[in-house]
């Protein structure tokens, strides 16, 4: 039951099923995934562990808040990995292997027509994992998912807001460069699907938070207040 609850949770947050700025309760939590409160408890502090939630002392949980200093390590882990698995997955993935990834493509390109974000992100975990899964670096996937679990959350509230159509596809690059057994072509495709994906998310994250009003926002302001109080009375 724990290790379902772990896996629930985890498939959850890497597909943004999870929305960021809003407490979540254990008993919601286990009520969705069908499991008692205990299993859910040990699968979130597990996940906690994993930098992919945060525990509050009311009993709920929430995603951790995205700083710039933690977007930069996860876009740089992105780009040490994911390419490393992909290259270490050319050669095995066979013809059939070749039509799963074409058919998690096909299921992105319906999901943007229809609008269904959800299901986007879904597609778009599967076509990549399809591949890096293919290499067996259960290490390096392992550490990948971790990876994706920390920004799912924020890129399913992207794709929600935006939609897909302002990232370019890549994904066929890649599928060509499989099919040719092009090392050099497939890093260069899944470096840059990882930097428009992840532009659009720090420009959609940053600029919101600076905007005047919103939350961060306010805080800068109490905070530049408060600082000037003090100045004023030294």
């Amino acid at each position: 039951m724990q290790e379902r609850a772990y896996q629930a949770l985890r498939h959850a947050l890497i597909v943004g099923q999870l929305a960021p700025g809003k407490g979540i309760s254990l008993r919601a939590m286990a009520e969705v995934i069908g499991v008692g409160i205990m299993p859910v408890r040990a699968a979130i502090a597990r996940l906690s562990a994993e930098n992919a939630l945060a525990v509050h002392d009311n009993r709920r949980v929430s995603i951790p808040e995205m700083t710039m200093e933690r977007f930069d390590q996860l876009m740089q882990a992105r780009l040490l990995l994911e390419p490393a698995c992909a290259m270490r997955a050319l050669n095995v993935i066979d013809e059939a292997g070749l039509a799963r990834i074409r058919s998690h493509d096909d299921q992105m390109n319906s999901s943007y027509e229809t609008g269904d974000a959800e299901l986007y992100m879904a597609a778009n975990y599967a076509f990549h994992f399809e591949i890096y899964r293919a290499g067996r670096s259960e290490v390096l996937t392992h550490l990948l998912e971790s990876v994706w679990m920390q920004f799912g959350p924020f890129m399913r509230k992207v794709y929600g807001m935006v939609g897909t159509a302002h990232l370019s596809d890549k994904h066929e690059m890649a599928i060509n460069a499989i099919a040719r057994r092009d090392v050099t072509s497939l890093k260069v495709a899944i470096e840059a699907d990882i930097l428009d994906g992840m532009d659009l998310l720090g420009k959609s994250i940053f600029t919101q938070a600076a905007e005047p009003g919103s939350p961060s926002s306010r805080r800068r302001s109490r905070a530049s207040s408060g600082r000037a109080r003090l100045t004023a009375t030294e």
